[in-house]
């Protein structure tokens, strides 16, 4: 055992990456013994070990060359040379040109010389706008990875940034739970270590000595894992995002000027069908509207690129820039185990084993101490939560109705569910429980369920109908006498 986790030292020449891939039930330990290096933009620190474990794939990226030791055994690990970092970089240099401008434009101050110099280079003038970035690519792209680093950039330039990060793909969760699109200002760095928090902690459920526990995610419940699932719904709770991220920049003009990057979901990359072709293009034309969006990234696909440029390219940027090498495909069984991995985290929290021989290791550089939670599990009446489910797919199909009638209800109506009816499908389901209605009755109207945001999740365990009462496994003790909730078709049995 002793030499299976055997440090072994790593030595990488300037623009290089050392990448790994875990298996199940595997951690390592990085430490930077020399140099300078990153993960996905977010610097090491000499002599402190990093853990990663269930099943993270990343890279170690340096861009003058480094010496890394590496405790414990990854399946997969090596060496490349072949990177597109200097794109990135490049990437990052003129998005925070067009910071600088914007910023400078507010306050209607000189554009700093740095800027000048870049606009006399043959290119196209550097906007005055903040930089609204949509990130657009087919499966196993890289998208959320290229989020990261260009968010991480941002954050390390030194100029108190705090560009927005919105994740609108539900089958990855950002901050909160599988289902779910959210949004939020980040301060820090984003760290890397495990697929359960692939934006790292937030405060919806971390421990609070955690740094990153300071993001306050703003999150809205989709409740599937696919985008052509519910199309009207997923337009409303973009829309949604982008409503709120518009308010809170006219409130802090100066910091909007770090900009927006949105992380979007694989099925707007890739047609499969003309039907569901127009859904993607009405959804990614309801990412552009809602987030203002003036940049599109295409990564890695020439198709989409071509398509984007034809749709987009006269009235903002549309670049095309590369896939790195080191991106795993993964595979369905892949992302359910991380489904698993990301609720598990979210009601037990996530303690990552150490390699034999690490002490003091850090997850995503926080000191580990305690990262275990204590879940709740209450039993309610029936009667004090009420649950919805969004939308016609509650009901019998359109060939099912009588002739000539047509559905009153539509893809975006909450239906009342009933747990005493059989086949409510709330055993193990996963709820987002929601914030209070507008306490005001008169500014109230039909379907405000759908523009509440998520103030946690909630698993029902078990249900006692004779009864009528249910166990609810939650994050905190709080009472849910009285709450709203919504159930999609995620489920999590521990």
């Amino acid at each position: 055992m002793l030499e299976e986790n055997a440090a072994k030292e790593w030595v990488l020449d300037a623009e290089t990456e050392y990448r790994f891939e875990l298996d199940l039930g595997t951690s390592i330990a990085i430490t930077l013994i020399r140099g300078r290096a990153e993960i996905f933009g977010a610097e090491l620190v000499e002599g402190k070990p990093y853990l990663f474990g269930s099943e993270c794939k990343a890279a170690v990226f340096t861009w003058v060359g480094c010496t890394i030791e590496v405790t414990g055994q990854p399946p997969t690990e090596y060496i490349s040379d072949e990177t597109p970092m200097s794109a990135y970089g490049n990437l990052h240099i003129a998005l925070e040109q067009m910071r600088v401008k914007a910023l400078a434009n507010l306050h209607g101050s000189p554009v700093p010389e740095s800027v000048h110099l870049a606009q006399s280079k043959p290119q196209a003038e550097i906007s005055a706008e903040p930089p609204r970035v949509l990130i657009l690519g087919p499966e196993n792209s890289g998208k959320t990875s290229i989020c990261k680093i260009l968010v991480n950039y941002a954050v390390r330039a030194g100029q108190g940034w705090a560009p927005i990060l919105a994740n609108v793909d539900p089958n990855e969760g950002g901050w909160a739970c599988p289902g779910a699109l959210s949004a939020a200002a980040v301060h820090g760095f984003i760290p890397t270590c495990s697929p359960a928090n692939p934006l790292g902690s937030a405060a919806t459920s971390a421990p609070t000595t955690l740094s990153s526990n300071a993001i306050l995610p703003l999150v809205y419940w989709y409740g599937h894992a696919e985008t052509k699932r519910n199309f009207l719904l997923m337009d409303r709770l973009i829309r949604n995002l982008g409503v709120n991220i518009q308010e809170k920049s006219d409130q802090d003009p100066e910091g909007s000027a770090a900009g927006v990057i949105v992380d979007t979901p694989s099925s707007f990359g890739s047609s499969s069908g003309t039907g569901v072709n127009d859904l993607r293009q009405k959804l990614i034309r309801a990412c552009i509207d809602a987030f203002k969006i003036n940049i599109i990234l295409v990564v890695g696909h020439e198709k989409l690129n071509v398509e984007m440029q034809r749709a987009y390219g006269s009235m903002l940027t549309v670049l095309k820039i590369p896939k790195s090498g080191g991106v795993v495909e993964l595979d369905h069984n892949y992302r359910e185990r991380v489904h698993k991995y990301q609720m598990h985290a979210y009601m037990y929290g996530e303690t990552m084993p150490s390699p034999i021989g690490i002490r003091g290791g850090t997850q995503g550089g926080e000191t580990l101490t305690d990262f275990t939670l204590a879940p709740s599990a209450n039993v309610i009446s029936f009667s004090d939560l009420t649950i919805y489910r969004i939308g016609a797919e509650t009901m019998a199909p359109s060939s099912a109705l009588p002739v000539g009638a047509a559905r009153v209800v539509s893809e975006i109506q909450p239906v009342l569910v009933d747990p005493l009816q059989p086949g409510s499908g709330l055993l193990n389901a996963v709820l987002a429980v929601l914030a209070p209605y507008h306490p005001d009755e008169n500014e109230r109207y039909d379907e405000e369920l759908l523009d509440l945001t998520v103030v946690g999740f909630i698993v029902i365990t078990k249900l006692d109908i004779p009864h009528k009462k249910m166990t609810v496994l939650s994050p905190t003790q709080g009472s849910l006498v009285g709450k709203t909730a919504i159930v999609g078709s995620y489920e999590w049995q521990d």
